[in-house]
């Protein structure tokens, strides 16, 4: 070990990835996203110096490492659990706080999360994964406290609250020659085919990519549209030519084989964050830490 902590959630983490073998289907059992199981996971990999899955593009499986693991893994969460038990007559119920949340928050997530752990300890967060839309007027019926949205969206009887703003890079084939430029001009991609987020699934980053390549002087050519983050890292990495776009917090939980993510210039696209509230709502405590949690990444 490297002289940190195991903790549980990592352990808990990594049972769900080894039961279900696939980061995306362990994150919707955990009722999380994606990205913060693949850093927890790589965390205690870390920690532990092993490696507990091999990853592939298509598959995910346990090493021999991860399956000596497994077992002592269950003990330990089951103890954890029955440690719990013992003193639940004692325990005050906690303020649940539903968060809805969305792909791409990448370390930026965990960073929260622990902020909000440390600025309101007797409070719960549950996070709510949805298309912005519905996260949306799940804020406006109530079954929502709030969610993190970027860009501009309509926002009739909601306030947006400023959190912060993301860089956005671009990710091409570690083959191409742009890939040994630290930096990419945004001209430079006018010649590659883009693979983008349909407008009907993320208006504002649609927007934002396509002014950047106007203002750079050419009109993207499109190619099909960005499905998963995996699927598309897989195709890029070893398809045709082409490029995408990821918010640096997402890339930094993305190594891939195959793949290069660069920042860019002229234009260097930023995309802001907002908490988004009713208009009408309390503003609580367990609100103003989530606030300050989130804000408390910006300077991360």
């Amino acid at each position: 070990m490297n002289g940190g902590t195991v903790e549980l959630r990592q352990v808990r983490y990594f049972l769900a990835v080894a039961e279900e073998l696939h980061f995306g289907r362990a994150a919707e059992r955990l009722h999380i996203v994606q990205p913060a199981v693949s850093q927890q996971v790589r965390r205690l990999e870390r920690e532990l110096g092993v490696s507990l899955f091999g990853r592939t593009t298509r598959s995910v499986s346990l090493t021999e490492a991860g399956q000596r693991f497994l077992p002592h893994a269950r003990a330990v969460l089951a103890a954890a659990d029955r440690a719990a038990d013992s003193v639940a007559e004692f325990r005050v119920s906690a303020t649940l706080v539903r968060l809805g949340t969305s792909e791409g928050l990448g370390d930026r997530l965990d960073l929260l999360l622990n902020a909000f752990a440390r600025l309101a300890p007797s409070a719960a967060l549950e996070l709510v994964h949805a298309p912005t839309t519905q996260r949306l007027q799940r804020v406006r019926d109530g079954s929502l406290d709030a969610t993190i949205v970027r860009g501009s969206w309509p926002g009739s009887g909601l306030d947006f609250t400023p959190l912060w703003t993301d860089e956005v890079m671009v990710a091409l084939p570690a083959s191409h020659p742009l890939a040994s430029c630290e930096v990419v001009a945004f001209a430079d991609l006018a010649s590659l085919p883009a693979r983008l987020s349909p407008p009907s699934r993320n208006q504002p980053l649609y927007d934002l990519v396509l002014s950047c390549c106007r203002e750079a002087g050419f009109e993207p050519v499109l190619g099909k549209d960005f499905t998963t983050a995996q699927d598309t890292l897989g195709t890029l990495g070893y398809g045709r030519p082409h490029w995408t776009v990821f918010y640096r917090a997402h890339a930094n939980l993305l190594p891939v084989p195959g793949v290069a993510f660069r920042p860019l210039r002229d234009p260097a696209p930023r995309m802001p964050t907002y908490l988004v509230t009713r208009a009408d709502q309390r503003v609580t405590p367990e609100l103003v830490a989530l606030i300050e949690a989130a804000r408390e990444t910006e300077s991360r």
